[in-house]
């Protein structure tokens, strides 16, 4: 999987649908594969973006009983952003870190994610209402269909939950010294969940999502 870091000027779990994901109807994915080839797969990928900076978390940690561990607090305000996307079928992952959220840096992304859809194949990408996904200044692949989730339904893209993991177990409770540093670590992070593609299948998995 690759990761870009541009300058500072880039046992599977399942869910229960909420009422929300019934939205995305079944009927709209049979429209997408109808307008395409006949023969043509099509792949579900999730995709999102999470801002990782110095004003960063502070989360649980494990510690000897009676003892106070250390967690860092930085008050500065650097920060890069990581474009992530899934395919939970595949285990399979596609990610940037950029310096900004727009619709230039969302194009090279989709460009990324393009480059990861098996030939033949085309990709259903899911994704939530940004200014910046829904642009028309944005580039989409012809291999790409952008479907947009229900507004105010974080909780029907698992790549929140993906967030989450990184966040707990790599990300938080740490000083980063600049930009580079935040950059470095966000990849080394991204790298480490696109390299166990079982991670990705038990975060990112969902019955309403790949019954189609």
């Amino acid at each position: 999987m690759r990761v870009c870091p541009p300058g500072p000027n880039t046992t599977p779990r399942t869910s229960t649908p909420s009422r929300r994901s019934k939205e995305i109807s079944p009927l709209r994915i049979e429209e997408i594969r109808d307008k395409l080839p006949q023969g043509t797969q099509l792949e579900i990928w999730f995709q999102d973006e999470a801002r990782i900076g110095q004003k960063n978390k502070i989360t649980r940690r494990w510690a000897r009983r009676g003892t106070r561990p250390s967690a860092p607090k930085d008050q500065r305000t650097q920060w890069a952003y990581i474009f992530g996307a899934i395919c939970p079928y595949k285990g399979t992952a596609a990610g940037l870190v950029m310096p900004y959220c727009d619709s230039q840096a969302m194009s090279e992304h989709l460009k990324e994610i393009s480059a990861q859809v098996e030939p033949g194949h085309h990709a259903v990408v899911l994704l939530d209402q940004a200014g910046w996904h829904i642009s028309e200044a944005l580039r989409t692949p012809a291999n790409l269909t952008l479907l947009p989730l229900p507004s105010k339904a974080p909780e029907l893209n698992p790549v929140e939950n993906l967030w989450q993991f990184m966040r707990d177990n790599y990300l938080s409770n740490r000083i980063f010294q600049n930009y580079d540093d935040i950059v470095d670590h966000c990849c080394e992070a991204w790298n480490k969940v696109a390299d166990q593609p079982w991670r990705i299948m038990s975060i990112g998995l969902r019955d309403w999502a790949h019954g189609y």
